[in-house]
């Protein structure tokens, strides 16, 4: 099965330049929200990444609030508002990311009193949190200065194929529980996006056999599970990567080490994310132009006009282009 593919803006600076804008859809935490619709399961998601996949699998029979929807919006510096909170309030499900990465959601949930069985933590769900812990929120001694995730666990598990596959079931189950009536319809729906899934974990797996261990950079590790999956090896040091994640400025010797590493002609592209760019990753991207180095941009958060299938489908055929160039 071919999913379609949304549109994608291409340009060719220095060579091959590949970008992917976010803009989200449904409502923010600023629009936030004055009521459900009567009859309907309220579900609000800390991104509208999660928003789309429980309008995926919930269809007519959901009313689905997205808190972070916009590129300008961080969801691991977000802070919740009045609207954000009734929103919460008022919601049969929460979906959640976890992990450190919304913690405004989770903190909500908790000033709320919401009941903890109907939030759904995608982290948890993933199974990728290891030891991170039961509920795969970061415990004060875990805390980096700013973001807050939790050390050894990269979060944005999104990007792993398999697990939002298992969210749909999830939330399926979720949904089923507080509306029996549609039941079949959520079972049917995230059988169909689990079908889509499947198609897409085959391309995927296809492109990783044509990828051949191809080197990467990073600015980012939002990408990492995508990246890891398509046997790609990212390059990028250690430090530089953990100082992005912390929110702080790299140090000068890992910012030396990084522009050395794209300039020196060994890696296939950088993936770049502009929803945490700063001079320095500024800096990076403009290294790679000069030097001829494909800049493949990826996001946190929907591109317009895209749901979460496409989306991913668009960064595949992204990827399939840089690597045949």
């Amino acid at each position: 099965m071919r999913l379609f593919r949304g549109l994608t803006a291409i340009s060719g600076v220095a060579g091959l330049a590949l970008v992917l804008s976010a803009c989200g859809q449904g409502d923010s935490g600023a629009g936030g929200t004055d009521g459900g619709e009567a009859g309907k399961v309220q579900v609000v998601a800390s991104t509208d990444v999660y928003g789309d996949l429980a309008a995926t699998i919930g269809g007519e029979a959901v009313e689905v609030t997205s808190i972070i929807n916009k590129l300008s919006q961080d969801p691991h510096s977000y802070e919740a508002t009045a609207r954000d909170k009734l929103a919460v309030s008022e919601a049969d499900v929460v979906i959640e990311n976890g992990g450190g990465y919304d913690p405004f959601l989770h903190g909500l949930v908790d000033e709320t009193g919401k009941d903890h069985e109907y939030v759904v933590t995608a982290v948890d769900v993933s199974g990728l949190g290891g030891q991170a812990g039961e509920s795969a929120q970061p415990e004060a001694d875990d805390e980096h200065s700013g973001h807050g995730h939790i050390e050894g666990l990269n979060e944005h598990v999104w990007y792993d194929f398999e697990t939002m596959g298992k969210m749909a079931g999830v939330v399926a189950d979720k949904l089923s529980t507080l509306d029996p009536a549609n039941a079949a319809t959520f079972e049917a729906n995230s059988t169909a996006f689990q079908e889509d899934i499947d198609a897409l974990v085959q391309e995927r797996d296809a492109l990783a056999e044509r990828a051949g261990n191809a080197e990467v950079a990073a600015t980012d590790p939002v990408p990492h599970y995508l990246l890891e999956s398509l046997g790609l090896h990212n390059e990028t040091p250690a430090d530089f990567l953990e100082a992005v994640e912390e929110g702080s400025d790299a140090a000068p010797v890992a910012i030396k080490e990084t522009q050395d590493l794209i300039s020196g002609g060994t890696v296939s592209f950088v993936a770049y994310n502009e929803q945490t760019e700063g001079p320095q990753t500024q800096q990076l991207r403009a290294v790679a132009e000069e030097s001829g180095v494909a800049v493949v941009v990826f996001t946190e958060t929907l591109p317009e006009g895209q749901d979460y299938l496409s989306w991913m489908g668009s960064n595949l055929d992204n990827i399939s282009t840089v690597l045949a160039a």
